[in-house]
């Protein structure tokens, strides 16, 4: 339910597994969490963004990770909370975005004495897209094959829910991006140390790499759909044509 680790220099790291906490009232109570901030970590629509509180210095991010259980016929992103107080950073995670925290788990048990915002934008790199994004983009070359051999629905709906699926992912990763600049933009930016502004970067460096991934992949795939529904439209064509002659 609850995991606690020391980071070093007397912070510490608390994740809370809300699919493990019957009462989400205990989170206020025992760990100071306000009402909104829970709301937003139970809210499954909310958008990446960044909360400052000036009278508690106490940022909340929510940023935007991979579900790698596909409910539908394509993957989706999810967002995630993370809290950084001055000795404390809580994350509240879930079952879908469990393998973040072991990811976490596994970079803090090969690193000592990490500082809280080292160890936050490690933990917003996430390597957990891009087999996805690899996965999509064979796909998108193997339904194209299948579509200049025969022109099935089924063949269409696969292109179609990998153009949903990729559309998701895109606005996902620009969400991100934004988040980053936003916090570079930030006065708190100013207060990094090197080390936490070269970890910054390396995030940084990851959410601009994704954005074009998935963009240009996104592309490829509306020029896709537009072609075929133009070769269909075409076919409809010539059949109407074949038949108003016929019937002439």
């Amino acid at each position: 339910m609850v995991l606690e680790k020391q980071l070093g220099n007397g912070c510490t790291w608390i994740d809370l597994d809300v699919d493990k906490i019957k009462n989400m009232e205990d989170l206020s109570d025992i760990y100071g969490l306000d009402k909104e901030t829970i709301e937003y970590a139970l809210d499954r629509n909310e958008r990446a963004h960044m909360d400052y509180n000036r009278e508690t210095e106490t940022v909340t991010f929510i940023y935007n990770v991979l579900d790698l259980e596909k409910d539908k016929e394509y993957y989706e992103a999810i967002p995630m909370t993370f809290i950084v107080e001055r000795q404390r950073m809580i994350t509240i995670s879930n079952h879908k975005n469990a393998y973040v925290i072991d990811q976490m788990s596994a970079y803090l048990d090969s690193h000592e004495s990490l500082s809280i915002y080292k160890f936050l934008f490690a933990g917003l790199i996430s390597n957990a897209y891009y087999p996805v994004i690899e996965e999509m983009d064979k796909s998108k070359d193997e339904i194209s094959a299948l579509l200049r051999q025969t022109t099935t629905k089924k063949n269409l709906f696969a292109l179609s829910d990998l153009e949903t699926g990729m559309v998701y992912l895109t606005a996902a990763a620009k969400q991100n991006r934004l988040l980053l600049e936003h916090i570079q933009g930030h006065a708190l930016y100013r207060r990094f140390n090197d080390v936490e502004r070269e970890q910054f970067d390396d995030a940084m460096i990851e959410a601009h790499q994704l954005v074009s991934m998935t963009d240009l992949i996104s592309q490829v795939l509306q020029q896709l759909s537009s072609s075929y529904n133009n070769i269909l439209n075409n076919n409809l064509n010539d059949s109407l044509t074949v038949l108003t002659i016929i019937s002439v």
